[in-house]
């Protein structure tokens, strides 16, 4: 595998592309976001510790989906996270104007690629770049860590009042 993109180059994307950078998975990784500067400034500070953890891989920040092209995966952080008093459903409203973007200049410039959505709501989010990116069943999926899982188990520890 040769090439990484990285939609959103928030909190999410950036520990990423570091920790890519760190396995040295690939040869080069793109993150991209739309705030202007943003995917620079941070591939520019995961470049610089290269020298200082020891890895080899090419990094560069953008805002144009041309970037992206020839990518062999493509992973999706980009969304909004949900703030106090925001519902799902307002989440869900915000998130899907992103991925519907997002899964346009996939579509247009890698299509090729394997596709790996973390956007909350996560199942909702990959059924919907699914049918925006037309992209085959096989290319795309979703990927949540145990955060729900968590989350589940604390309620129902607390509701039952039990460890």
């Amino acid at each position: 595998m040769k090439k990484i993109s990285l939609i959103g180059a928030g909190q999410i994307g950036g520990t990423l592309a570091h920790l890519i950078g760190l396995k040295e998975l690939v040869d080069e990784v793109v993150l991209f976001d739309v705030a202007s500067g943003i995917a620079k400034g941070k591939a520019l500070d995961i470049a610089q510790s290269s020298s200082v953890d020891g890895f080899n891989v090419k990094f560069s920040g953008t805002d144009i989906y041309e970037d992206i092209k020839n990518s062999d995966v493509i992973i999706i952080t980009a969304g909004v996270p949900r703030k106090p008093g925001m519902s799902r459903d307002d989440l869900l409203g915000i998130n899907l104007k992103i991925i519907k973007q997002v899964a346009e200049g996939i579509k247009k410039h890698s299509s090729d690629a394997f596709v790996i959505c973390i956007t909350n709501p996560l199942d909702v989010m990959v059924m919907a770049f699914q049918k925006y990116s037309n992209l085959p069943t096989n290319k795309v999926v979703g990927m949540a860590g145990i955060l729900d899982s968590s989350r589940f188990k604390l309620f129902l520890s607390l509701e039952l009042n039990v460890p």
